[in-house]
């Protein structure tokens, strides 16, 4: 089963270069087709070369580590441009098809039609046009990946969103919350810019941090690293803490050590309460679960969290996967807050769709169901491919207002 996958997975880099190799060539000027062709090989050799790797891996049964691949991002880039490509060559065959089955019925049954005038050099000829669209195609390829990756590497943008609740304490009115999700400390997240990142969030002056998850990608060896960065992550009333799929991945024991030796507060399946200006604010943390499915509303574990919280708090839920919100809208939990998707990592602005799309409804930003409020993070770093495409990485500042029941219920800042 593994070959047959990693044959369908390659096909279209072996149906592209046999495509270009016949088609750009020029078989009038053999010298330079010789040269076309050289060249075809060569690029497809070079960014086809991690298949080595990848087919190794696929066949031993284990795809992990695959992000720690040289040059990933370029490569994922490469093979999302030949499924693309194959794909634009196959409607314009199926275009061309139509055209000439249309043309035939239109000479056999239509009125005759006078032949037009050209002159031999009016257009261009097929081969011509294909080999510029392609050029045009790589470039823009090239220019699109080359910002994904950038993108990948950036630091964080800051979202400032004020969100409005008619029952919030005044005592928490005005309260400004970080919230980080999703730094997977690791070959694409090093110390260096942990600390970058530890300066940005402080910078903000917020009242409480609250991470979602995944601190760690998949190596114990980066939690020291997390530790020295992330200990200097600072906020009058702390940084509260719950763990995400990669952290079980990495060590579950180990995470939840390096996390309490960073000065954070840890929850799980549980609460931590906070005070501002003499008012509690219970801060409720769940496992993520470990029989996932998609949208898993996590009912059991945001049960035990809520009984364990006290009665009659404003209470914020920390998940680590946005469907534990089916399960504390019901139960009227005002604001959940969780990560993990990355907002699919690669986003299509025009049509408005999100590879997240694919395993939930709730790719990133904010989301409402009855009084109950979600706010999905992008996340700060990324998994397995280190590209991000109109999907920047976020550090979303919350600020939590007390409004009338027929106010706003979110406003986005900036």
């Amino acid at each position: 089963m593994a070959v047959i996958y990693l044959l369908l997975f390659i096909a279209p880099q072996i149906l592209l270069y046999l495509y270009l190799r016949e088609r750009l060539p020029d078989p009038t000027r053999p010298r330079q087709a010789r040269y076309v062709r050289w060249g075809l090989a060569a690029v497809f050799a070079v960014f086809n070369f991690p298949w080595v790797i990848v087919a190794t891996r696929m066949l031993s049964g284990s795809l992990w580590g695959i992000g720690r691949l040289p040059y990933i991002g370029p490569w994922i880039a490469w093979q999302m441009m030949g499924w693309v490509f194959c794909g634009l060559v196959c409607v314009y065959l199926l275009a061309k098809g139509v055209r000439g089955v249309w043309g035939v019925a239109r000479n056999r049954w239509g009125p005759p039609r006078p032949a037009p005038l050209t002159t031999p050099n009016a257009q261009l000829t097929r081969r011509q046009f294909l080999a510029r669209a392609t050029y045009v195609y790589a470039a823009a390829g090239l220019g699109l990946s080359g910002y994904g990756i950038w993108s990948a590497e950036r630091l964080p943008v800051i979202t400032h969103r004020t969100l409005f609740f008619p029952d919030l304490p005044p005592g928490l009115d005005g309260i400004r919350i970080a919230h980080l999700s999703d730094v997977h400390a690791g070959i694409h997240m090093e110390r260096d810019k942990m600390e970058a990142i530890v300066a940005l969030t402080n910078a903000l002056r917020p009242d409480l941090i609250c991470q979602t998850g995944d601190m760690i990608d998949i190596a114990a060896t980066y939690i020291p690293d997390y530790v020295r960065a992330f200990r200097e992550l600072r906020a009058p009333l702390g940084v509260v803490t719950v763990l995400g799929n990669h952290d079980r991945y990495t060590g579950e024991e180990a995470v939840i050590r390096g996390v309490r030796d960073a000065g954070q507060t840890f929850v799980q399946n549980g609460s931590h309460v906070v005070e501002r200006n003499g008012t509690p604010l219970a801060l409720v943390g769940i496992d993520d679960p470990r029989n996932w499915r998609a949208d898993d509303p996590q009912d059991a574990e945001v049960g035990i969290a809520l009984r364990r919280s006290p009665p009659e708090v404003f209470r914020i839920l920390l998940a680590h996967r946005p469907g534990a919100f089916d399960g504390a809208a019901p139960r009227g939990v005002p604001l959940t807050l969780a990560g993990h998707i990355h907002g699919g990592q690669i986003y299509l602005p025009v049509i408005g769709w999100s590879a997240g799309r694919l395993i939930t409804k709730y790719v990133m930003g904010h989301f409402r169901q009855g009084s109950s409020q979600l706010y999905v993070s992008r996340g700060i770093g990324v998994v397995g491919v280190p590209i991000r495409i109109f999907v920047p990485p976020e550090i979303a500042l919350l600020e939590l207002r007390r409004s009338t029941a027929n106010a706003a219920v979110g406003a986005v800042k900036g």
